[in-house]
């Protein structure tokens, strides 16, 4: 993200004599920011979407926490909602996080 930040930005901060360090922070970093946040957003909730995979491994995560109770209680279906839900609300507070970000 940083390498996106066109040289004559750079070159721009240094001839109206700001420092390194103030030159990163006011010029280079929020530039650098609009080409980072949307793909680490979405590796983010990829990779919480990829939890669900997990539980074919007999990790404990959320789908085989569901899987232990519904195994005991015979409520596939009920468990199964409740579970999807928890997906649909986590990944739709961190897509709104990252709309705003």
């Amino acid at each position: 993200g940083i390498l996106s930040v066109e040289r004559g930005q750079i070159e721009a901060a240094q001839s109206l004599g700001l420092g390194p360090w103030r030159r990163f922070r006011r010029i280079v970093l929020p530039q650098a920011m609009r080409s980072i946040v949307p793909p680490a957003g979405n590796m983010l909730i990829g990779t919480l979407k990829g939890t669900s995979i997990v539980s074919i491994i007999a990790v404990q995560d959320l789908l085989y926490s569901v899987q232990l109770v519904y195994h005991r209680t015979y409520e596939v279906i009920p468990l199964l909602l409740v579970a999807t839900l928890w997906y649909v609300a986590v990944t739709s507070v961190l897509s709104v996080g990252q709309y705003y970000v």
